[in-house]
């Protein structure tokens, strides 16, 4: 049986943490930056955490039990 493959977006995207969380990026940081206030765009800079509802699809596109 041939192996399976990782979604290469979702190897990208995501990173596991220590306690097996999902870590992402924040969207809306990448251009359009002058009409955004310095407090959203720092907060936009930190990582979050994926969502519970998303974290099974997540985990089935890094093939993660």
């Amino acid at each position: 049986m041939p192996k399976q493959k990782t979604k290469s977006s979702a190897k990208k995207r995501f990173k596991l943490t220590g306690s097996g969380k999902i870590k992402r990026k924040h969207a809306f940081k990448s251009h359009i930056l002058t009409k955004k206030s310095k407090k959203r765009k720092l907060k936009l800079t930190h990582f979050g955490l994926v969502h519970k509802n998303d974290v099974a699809s997540v985990k089935q596109m890094l093939n993660l039990k």
